[in-house]
């Protein structure tokens, strides 16, 4: 390897991407248009880094396999960051058992944290910690000691860890620190904002205040029946009964939650839960019926006792209920909690991150559009869809998260 590509590396390497260029930035060999890629992907033109990424991959002969593997990788964290979910992931793998087996264990971690924030956007907690299990953060370099710290801090917020994600964004800080690399110093400063920000509103009695993540650690600890509607769950100090997939039955939990300690009435309760003004006989014998099934998964935590007027909600072993709601109430919510990271965002990537189908995600795209929420460039496979970060309050409960087992 040159003096200049040598150079280069150890430019990009501190965040210097125009130092780079001005090194390889006229030259056509492999090593240097990988290097000239990874420049242009710190930059911010990614589609650019991508040809010329592409490019040298397919211009490292068979012997340069770890060089290939490299340009795989770097692909591969640009695709993330155009929220491309659909990219070959088999690629990726296979790089970093290439790199791992010539002893490039550096990149071959930097390979897995890029699979690892992939699967944290894809709410796939379970999977992402079992794999950072694996890694031994003492032994990486300060950049990928800061990477790892985030993807501890992301898989901590969202199981509402708080004082984990604190301990792991200021060990990722001061190795960022120590890496002098200041796109990752921003990165980690947004994320820290993020635990003091308002997260989820609490609705007791009738009345309505913002909460923090720690703040609902805390609540959680608590002996209070807690109807989660940032996650459709119910839950107190020993049970967690996830309502998910019954969208009705939660509908009418969350009526019941936010009428305790009084009754709510069936009228209500029937316009909210069915959407249905004006009911009749038919609409309350359904009402019985949901009612019965919801008795019954509640069983283990709280009951539902009949009223004149409607339904109340009795829990066993607390004398409090709480609804804890998202700071917004939208239909299309946890599409807007994605677009918040302020990165465009194709629908097929959104349909796969929220577990939906495409079609529905369009539909939802297009009504947010209609009300200026977010906006979009480009036609057809190349439509990108985007909004600005909402300032003032954190996105982490409305984004994707297994309910069993959060």
């Amino acid at each position: 390897m040159d003096s200049l590509i040598t150079a280069a590396a150890r430019a990009l390497a501190t965040g210097d991407a125009l130092g780079a260029l001005n090194r390889v930035a006229l030259r056509e060999d492999p090593p240097a248009l990988a290097l000239r890629g990874i420049a242009m992907a710190q930059l911010g033109d990614l589609p650019r880094a991508r040809q010329l990424l592409r490019r040298a991959a397919q211009g490292f002969g068979p012997k340069e396999a770890v060089s290939r593997a490299r340009c795989v990788v770097a692909e591969a964290e640009i695709a993330l960051a155009v929220r491309d979910l659909t990219w070959p992931t088999k690629a990726l793998e296979s790089a970093q058992l290439a790199l791992g087996a010539q002893g490039d264990r550096f990149n071959a971690a930097h390979a897995q944290f890029v699979m690892l924030r992939r699967l944290l956007l894809l709410g796939r907690l379970p999977e992402a910690e079992r794999i950072l299990m694996t890694v031994d953060a003492n032994t990486l370099p300060p950049s990928l000691r800061a990477v790892h710290g985030l993807i501890e801090s992301g898989i901590a917020m969202r199981r509402l860890q708080s004082s984990a994600a604190r301990i792991a964004l200021a060990n990722a800080a001061q190795a960022a620190a120590q890496a002098r690399i200041g796109a990752l110093m921003t990165e980690i400063a947004a994320a820290a904002r993020l635990l003091d920000a308002p997260a989820a509103r609490l609705i007791t009695q009738g009345q309505s205040q913002t909460l923090r993540l720690d703040e609902i650690e805390t609540l959680q600890k608590t002996p209070v029946l807690i109807v989660d509607a940032c996650r459709n769950t119910v839950r107190d100090a020993t049970h967690a009964i996830s309502l998910a997939t019954r969208p009705i039955l939660f509908v009418l939990m969350r009526t019941l939650g936010e009428a305790w300690p009084a009754d709510a009435a069936r009228d209500e309760l029937i316009a909210r839960a069915f959407r249905i003004r004006h009911p009749d006989d038919t609409h309350r014998a359904r009402l019985r019926v949901e009612m019965g099934r919801l008795r019954k998964l509640l069983h283990p935590a709280a009951d539902i006792q009949a009223t004149r007027r409607g339904f109340v909600l009795v829990p066993r072993y607390t004398q409090e209920v709480a609804v804890l709601a998202p700071i917004v109430e939208d239909a299309n919510a946890a599409v807007l909690a994605l677009l918040a990271d302020g990165e465009s965002w194709s629908s097929s990537a959104l349909a796969l991150a929220l577990g939906t189908s495409q079609r529905t995600v369009q539909r939802a795209l297009d009504t947010l559009n209609e009300t200026g929420k977010v906006q979009y460039f480009g036609q057809g496979r190349a439509r990108r869809w985007l909004n600005p970060p909402m300032p003032g309050f954190a996105t982490t409960l409305l984004l994707p998260a297994p309910f069993a087992d959060g």
